[in-house]
């Protein structure tokens, strides 16, 4: 891995990390929408994952053009939570956040962010309000974040957020043998540590495309999803919540019927799963013909 010297300027108040694997398709505006911010005391760490595609040279073009932006390249590929470490590794702000490069910050985002974790010292992390957009920028609705109480039944912490640094620290940064879920479990992990605050603002625009995901891809984060979601369910949390939370995690299954969740969600409180039948055997029916038709 190399990386270009350090500034020995002043460190900047945020740190953002966008990781980058071959993604030229649209990351001159991701990069644009960052350094468009209208707070401007940041650093943007790019983390070349590797990449074969033209987004080394944009990347370059865009460090040659902004002191505020720093490269550093990965010799081989080793997917986004490592990527992510590389990146906070190297970060040099007091505030955390990351992106990626197919997805577009409001100009106001780092300014509101910034001004919340201001206002809320005792806070640590701070996540807001989003846009989902298909591949080509048409808008499918706003993302409402939910409240951190409610972790357990999803992640609803979301795609846009900054959190102090020694977030990071004590967490010991991403799970890398976590891809697709690492910031679910990080949130997972933080909220054991650390206070959250919501902000219900519209900063951020996610992309959703088919690129992103294949239907293997997608079950296989389903699994990992229901193994970190088991692992943080503490002991002492009540019948019934195990069982709504179990049970909620097989009903999301896509492809397969999670009957090893069912069995242990009855097991917490036969009362809810049986409640619960109809939903149950409407799900399975769907399923069973997802099969019949693949």
């Amino acid at each position: 891995m190399g990386t270009e010297a350090l500034d020995s300027t002043a460190p900047p108040r945020v740190s953002m990390v966008m990781p980058v694997h071959n993604g030229a398709r649209w990351l001159a505006d991701a990069i644009a929408s960052v350094l468009a911010q209208d707070f401007a005391d940041f650093e943007l760490i790019l983390v070349d994952d590797a990449s074969r595609d033209d987004s080394p040279a944009i990347m370059a073009d865009a460090a040659a053009r902004d002191r505020r932006v720093r490269v550093l390249r990965l010799d081989t590929n080793a997917g986004l939570p490592a990527a992510l470490n590389h990146g906070f590794a190297a970060a040099r702000g007091a505030l955390h956040s990351w992106t990626s490069d197919d997805n577009l910050l409001r100009p106001q985002m780092l300014a509101r962010l910034v001004a919340t974790l201001d206002a809320h010292p005792a806070a640590d992390i701070v996540y807001a309000d989003f846009t989902l957009i298909d591949d080509a920028g048409t808008e499918l609705g706003r993302s409402r974040v939910g409240p951190i109480e409610r972790l357990l039944h999803g992640n609803n912490v979301g795609a846009c957020f900054l959190y102090r640094a020694r977030v990071t620290e004590a967490l010991g940064g991403y799970d890398t043998a976590l891809f697709g879920v690492e910031d679910y479990d990080f949130w997972l992990r933080a909220a054991l540590r650390f206070a959250f605050v919501a902000l219900h603002e519209d900063l951020y625009i996610y992309r959703k495309h088919g690129g992103s995901l294949t239907s293997q891809r997608a079950e296989q984060i389903q699994a990992l999803t229901a193994a970190i979601v088991e692992r943080a369910l503490p002991a002492e949390l009540p019948a019934r919540s195990r069982s709504e939370i179990l049970l909620g995690l097989a009903l999301r299954s896509r492809s397969r019927w999670r009957l090893d969740l069912v069995r242990r969600a009855f097991r917490a409180d036969p009362a809810h799963v049986a409640a619960r039948l109809p939903a149950i055997a409407r799900w399975s029916l769907a399923v069973a013909r997802n099969r019949i038709a693949a």
